[in-house]
């Protein structure tokens, strides 16, 4: 009896030091993501999630550059209607599926036709997926399209199993399954989102942590808290004005690299009731309020000059910024004077927000510079979710609202003033604007490419459908007993590599 006993309290204490030895990653993330379906998933915080849980076609490295996933190799036809994708072996979903060509096709074609698809306008030109064999797939295109690439190493690359999209539908966002290095086992809205390791990943070697739980903490300090105390590992999007107090802080580490991201103010110009007011009828009223905004101002004032102003797309450190049309000085006799030739001297429009330290630090910056040729501006602040949901019915007058940047300039533009952009959230519309960016996605060289965006961009001072603002490092902190992190200029947190000691 006393040696069975003994076994027993054995047998205890190895299975409490097994559990014990898990390694358990907590990483703070400044909202709360939407869908976990990667079709019409379409929040940063999800794509952060989504690189744990779910893997794409290609991923892009340190320097922006696309490199293999699970797609091993591609080739373009000479006459760039169509790329060839060679599929990796022996990667399975996890609930067991294979990953093959039929499942690449399923996935390529759903988000091509689902209904609630944000990933539609990215991939449009698609027109034949083919299956040349088991392993590899042909994608046929109407037009050329360089950018498809881009494209698909993000969203519209995220593979995932058909037999559980059959089987789920509409629930496919809340049980996802992928062929990523960790699975979904628990989600509550607005509190964690919990994955565990998938042991059959084809990359498993790479992977050491056990466990990821993400924690959404919309308050900056109290992430930054969370991280001194043990309660986190790790946190994005650390302040600027944080950084000093993470550097000096012995427990914790700091890491930042240059984004692909921008921060704009959208207009409405075309949906609903917010299209009817002044600024959003009148492309003078959105000049007038670009020329009363300090730019360089607000970059110190709240990033303390970590920030990079802009009034593109693409910031002025990319090769694809407009050079010939530089960010314009604050002029607010100017401003006054376009206000005066409208007719509306002292303009009024709600701005839409989501809530967060910075953006709202921001949005009040602006407001009080814009008082001074006359503007009235009222700060609407939502939870993000809910400006987003706003933002897709074109409830809104102006949206503050970011952007987290893509890889090739045309994800960080077509979406958004294309007619038919998932993202053109306030229905800015033009058939010049149209034509002008479907013929960038049609020329392969860089320099024919660069002459179209110079139209657009000549465009977007004429129409100013948004006011871009500025362009963010991507700042996380992390305590010290987490290594193998690199920050990635897409702002995206990658598991493979990281350890906890």
């Amino acid at each position: 009896m006393k040696r069975a006993l003994a076994v027993t309290l054995l047998g205890a204490l190895l299975c409490g030091t097994a559990a014990e030895a898990q390694t358990h990653l907590r990483i703070g993330l400044s909202e709360d993501p939407d869908s976990f379906d990667p079709t019409p998933g379409n929040s940063y915080v999800g794509r952060i999630v989504f690189m744990s849980l779910c893997d794409k076609l290609l991923d892009a490295d340190k320097k922006a550059q696309i490199v293999p996933m699970l797609a091993t190799e591609w080739s373009w036809a000479p006459d760039l209607l169509s790329v060839t994708l060679k599929l990796r072996q022996g990667v399975k979903f996890q609930d067991g599926e294979p990953f093959d060509a039929a499942a690449a096709k399923f996935t390529l074609e759903r988000h091509l036709t689902q209904a609630d698809s944000r990933r539609k306008s990215e991939i449009q030109q698609i027109k034949s997926i083919d299956i040349v064999d088991p392993q590899t797939i042909k994608l046929g295109l109407e037009v050329p399209f360089v950018a498809l690439l881009a494209q698909l190493a993000d969203r519209a690359g995220i593979m995932i199993s058909p037999k559980a999209a059959k089987a789920l539908g509409p629930e496919f966002g809340q049980k996802p399954v992928c062929a990523g290095p960790y699975k979904l086992v628990e989600r509550v809205p607005q509190d964690r989102i919990v994955l565990e390791r998938f042991a059959d990943y084809w990359d498993k070697d790479k992977i050491h942590i056990d466990k990821i739980t993400f924690l959404p903490v919309v308050d900056d300090q109290a992430r930054i808290a969370s991280v001194q105390t043990g309660q986190l590992e790790m946190m994005e999007r650390l302040p600027a004005a944080d950084i000093d107090r993470v550097k000096k802080d012995s427990r914790l580490k700091f890491y930042g690299t240059v984004g692909l991201s921008y921060q704009a103010l959208t207009f409405n110009p075309g949906l609903g009731d917010g299209s009817k007011i002044s600024i959003n009828r009148d492309p003078r009223i959105r000049q007038a309020l670009e020329l009363s905004l300090d730019r360089d101002a607000i970059n110190q004032v709240v990033f303390n000059g970590a920030a990079l102003a802009g009034n593109q797309w693409q910031s002025p450190a990319s090769p694809w910024y407009v050079k010939s049309v530089p960010i314009p000085k604050r002029d607010l006799i100017k401003a006054k004077a376009l206000l005066a030739e409208a007719g509306q001297p002292n303009p009024s429009f709600t701005m839409l927000l989501p809530n967060g330290g910075e953006v709202m630090r921001v949005a009040e910056v602006m407001q009080a510079m814009a008082k001074e040729s006359g503007f009235d501006i009222k700060l609407l602040v939502t939870e993000f979710q809910t400006s987003l949901q706003r933002a897709y019915k074109g409830d809104f007058e102006a949206f503050l609202i970011g952007w987290s940047g893509r890889i090739d300039p045309d994800g960080n533009i077509h979406v958004f003033n294309h007619c038919g952009g998932a993202q053109n959230y306030g229905g800015y519309c033009t058939p010049e604007m149209d034509k002008l960016l479907d013929e960038a996605r049609t020329k392969a060289g860089m320099e024919e490419r660069y002459a179209v965006y110079e139209k657009v961009m000549q465009m977007q001072v004429r129409d100013v459908p948004r006011i871009y603002l500025y362009h963010q490092q991507y700042l996380f902190a992390s305590t010290t007993r987490l290594t193998g992190f690199e920050p990635y200029p897409d702002g995206l947190i990658r598991p493979q590599g990281l350890k906890l000691n």
